[in-house]
């Protein structure tokens, strides 16, 4: 079973590899990065890094789900160095089960904000998503539309369209509404807000607002960056006549996710995985990663015209440590209150 993992390994690697152009020997320093990032931007932001460096990456991608249950699998076995994961959940649970390592970095320390790295040192925030709510202004009067807890009012009764409960995203927004709201009052936004759903829940952010465009639904909850990336073209002129369609709107404060990283706990190459952390999260590294995908980098906007459209954003105070420790109440909350 190892000998097939490493051939697995190898065959899934290759390609980026050959797409860095750095030469392969015996003797040159690698990292092992599992991503459970899915663009392919970001291998530019790898390739530039194994220039500036000469330490090859090699890549796997997968659902963040499906890497935290192969590392629990392959154990000591494992080949990963560096584990890149999104959301806050997926980041602290990988923490919690004992998949990632403690070390030391002043770079890190100095350029990640607080609120935004595990105390204990073993994640880094890597990018900043901010989850919004798009609306169609021809369905919902949209200014009274200005916080979460709006979705709840009865006035928008079958007009509320939401990805399932299984959505790590929105799980984190509830994880996030328990620490602002506490849970008696999370639970009445849950059941108001539910109740006012118009239809089964979305696989998908981009499901979502091609729901609203249409105007199946008048308002939904999504990630900034999925509409931005419409917007931009990126999955085509239907999507983007779609969002053309739409309005975007932003709570004050509003609640910010992340993408992060880690060294895996059986990392063989810890030094080399440090340092591409470490280049991920420095201003440039940030950027890199964010600029393309229409995220935010750590410490500023994302500078791209279609986001700046979305407006200012202030995040709230709520840390990324404070939607892992509450995620699973999230989970039950969700489920009682018939979130599918």
């Amino acid at each position: 079973m190892q000998n097939y993992l490493k051939l697995l390994y190898s065959a899934l690697t290759c390609t980026f590899l050959l797409n860095v152009n750095i030469p392969v020997n015996s003797t040159q320093k690698e990292v092992k990065v599992y991503s459970g990032r899915h663009y392919n931007t970001d291998r530019g932001v790898f390739k530039k890094f194994a220039e500036e460096t000469g330490i090859k990456v090699r890549l796997i991608e997968a659902a963040g789900i499906s890497l935290i249950e192969r590392l629990k699998r392959e154990g000591m076995n494992s080949q990963a160095d560096l584990i890149l994961l999104v959301d806050a959940a997926r980041i602290t649970n990988a923490a919690k089960a004992g998949l990632l390592q403690n070390i030391e970095s002043k770079s890190l320390e100095q350029d990640v904000p607080i609120g935004l790295k595990d105390k204990d040192k073993e994640w880094y925030a890597l990018t900043r998503r901010v989850r919004v709510m798009v609306a169609n202004p021809k369905v919902v009067d949209i200014s009274k539309i200005k916080d979460y807890t709006d979705l709840a009012d009865p006035s928008l009764k079958g007009k509320v369209c939401l990805r399932n409960r299984k959505s790590p995203y929105n799980q984190s927004l509830v994880a996030n509404q328990i620490v602002n709201k506490g849970e008696s009052k999370t639970k009445a936004w849950l059941n108001g807000m539910i109740s006012n759903v118009s239809q089964p829940f979305f696989p998908g952010d981009i499901s979502i607002i091609r729901a609203v465009s249409k105007k199946k639904c008048g308002v939904g909850v999504i990630n900034h960056y999925y509409l931005a990336r419409m917007l931009g073209g990126v999955n085509g002129r239907r999507d983007a006549l779609y969002a053309k369609k739409t309005s975007v709107i932003t709570p004050n404060p509003a609640h910010v996710n992340i993408s992060a990283g880690g060294v895996a706990k059986y990392a063989t190459n810890k030094n080399e995985a440090i340092k591409l952390l470490e280049y991920l999260a420095s201003p440039k590294g940030s950027k890199g990663l964010a600029a393309p995908t229409f995220e935010h980098p750590l410490n500023e906007v994302n500078q791209n015209p279609i986001v700046k459209g979305f407006g200012d954003f202030v995040p709230d105070e709520v840390t990324v440590e404070d939607l892992g420790v509450n995620n699973s109440l999230a989970i039950k909350l969700m489920k009682d209150a018939g979130w599918d």
